[in-house]
């Protein structure tokens, strides 16, 4: 199925791709459940159609994937990995159409897309490389008797994505997936599926049918996956109210689950830290170039009240020297836009209760100046200062441009708002004490934690939070691991 994009000004919308059906069992399928449209957040254009799968739909891929196990499961594990790094060596290569695609549908930087592109391809390489590890064990049982224990793939497995990393998420995570010898149906964000159409041309070049396949669609596609007897397990990076709906599905077929969620992610700043480095990591920890839009944003900013008003005057400062909204697809912005109207009404609410609550407004709070984008959901860099733990903007996940400002005076005190929230997943400390640094550390309820850094991630370095961030851990070893499951094998030698 061809499609048109209803506005051709932007010379870049022919990167979008042609194909909009259903991919599964390596074919293209026309959906039961019919199309839907899909839209520039940054414009309004209309990008055209784009498949919404329903449960049949879900059903058919299914058992196309099912299928596919009976043999990919008996794969070498060498085999698997090089037709991974196949794949990985695709997106490598198309990482500047991918980076344009994302940057159109989401809303994000171009030149923070091809970044996400080659990270994926990175991931993708790391998972081939482990392949090996999925090891068992042996016991000891003495002469006359061998027992040991090995490690196979669950079946078909169901991951959601969401949209503010399309590509990067959608790339990456079917790589321990497939690696582990299991098949995947991917589910695309509905607001920004156009990547994975793309994805899946690539897959249906390096991959046997099957194996990975893609289902775009809304919450009746994710509700049956959930529920489908032969899915056996499902992975979710998206909200906490979509993750306890996934627990609750789970938990009537008794299904393992990954989960990483929101966050509420605290960044303190002691007296002794280094504020020129403590205040650019204030900064960019926000993920201002996706607009907010991400689940590790250290959005609570704890400052100690000795260096209150110098860190709120430099992060002011430093804001419009590295951050301003712009085309998502012109290299040189720094700042894209929220993902949809509703995204941005949300936000604005937010900012509204924080000027009701009492918070002082010292940057933003509004839709940029630049007419050339009145059409798009674009609201600039906010920061509020004397934020209190009673306010709906220090206890919420916003997901949008918004850092609350806090101050502090008693440690003990400090690390008691930090950890009053059901959030844990990231935490950013700035101290030139590393004595303190690492007692802090180990007092914050939270599961990824940067000293004098923030927003990094690293091949390997397990991802994932605590209380209600998430269930399982990404990004390393433990993620391939966790699509297997232990058998044990016990043989009486005499």
């Amino acid at each position: 199925m061809s499609v048109t994009a209803t506005n051709h000004a932007i010379r870049h919308y022919h990167v979008l791709p042609a194909q909009r059906d259903l991919y599964y069992g390596g074919q293209w399928q026309i959906p039961r459940g019919g199309y839907s449209r899909t839209y520039n957040p940054a414009n309004q254009d209309d990008l055209g159609q784009v498949a919404v799968a329903n449960s049949a739909d879900v059903g058919a891929a299914v058992a196309a994937a099912h299928a596919a196990f009976q043999s990919w499961r008996d794969v070498k594990p060498m085999e698997r990995a090089s037709a991974l790094r196949a794949l990985a060596a695709r997106v490598r290569a198309c990482a500047e159409e991918f980076a344009m695609i994302d940057a159109i549908n989401c809303g994000n930087p171009v030149r923070e897309m091809t970044k996400d592109a080659i990270i994926a391809a990175a991931q993708i390489d790391y998972f081939a490389g482990l392949v090996h590890e999925l090891k068992g064990d042996t016991l000891p049982m003495g002469p006359g008797a061998l027992n040991y224990s090995v490690r196979e793939p669950l079946g078909v497995v169901a991951r959601l994505v969401a949209y503010n990393h399309p590509l990067m998420f959608l790339a990456g995570k079917l790589a321990p997936v497939v690696a582990a010898g299991n098949t995947v149906i991917m589910k695309p964000p509905a607001q920004a599926p156009l990547s994975a159409y793309r994805l899946a041309e690539l897959v249906g070049e390096t991959l046997p049918p099957g194996v990975v396949n893609f289902l775009s669609g809304d919450r009746e596609c994710g509700e049956a996956l959930v529920a489908h007897p032969r899915v056996r397990k499902v992975a979710l990076i998206g909200s906490i109210p979509t993750g306890i709906a996934i627990l609750k599905g789970a938990a009537d077929k008794i299904m393992p689950v990954t989960l990483e969620l929101g966050g509420k992610n605290p960044l303190i700043i002691y007296p002794d830290a280094d504020l020129a480095k403590a205040i650019a990591g204030a900064v960019g920890g926000m993920n201002f170039w996706w607009a907010g839009q991400s689940c590790g944003s250290t959005t609570r900013c704890f400052v100690h009240r000795s260096v209150y008003d110098e860190v709120i005057a430099g992060i002011v400062d430093l804001i419009p020297k590295l951050h301003r909204c712009g085309d998502p697809t012109a290299p040189a912005t720094t700042m894209g836009c929220l993902i949809s109207g509703a995204q941005f009404n949300k936000t604005m609410g937010y900012i509204e209760s924080a000027r009701t609550e009492g918070a002082r407004l010292v940057c933003g709070g509004k839709r940029p100046a630049d007419p050339a984008l009145a059409k798009g959901w674009f609201v600039e860099p906010t920061v509020f200062a004397d934020v209190t733990p009673a306010m709906k903007i220090f206890r919420e996940e916003i997901f949008g441009p918004v850092l609350a400002i806090i101050p502090w005076d008693d440690e003990i005190e400090l690390l008691e708002a930090v950890n009053s929230l059901d959030y844990g997943l990231t935490a950013s400390i700035w101290t030139r004490d590393l004595t303190r640094a690492h007692r802090a550390a180990a007092q914050i309820e939270a599961g990824y934690v940067w000293i004098n850094q923030v927003s990094s991630h690293f091949l390997g370095a397990e991802f994932g939070g605590f209380k209600k961030s998430g269930l399982g851990r990404e990004e390393g070893l433990s993620e391939l691991l966790a699509y297997t499951q232990v058998k044990n094998v016990h043989v009486n030698l005499n």
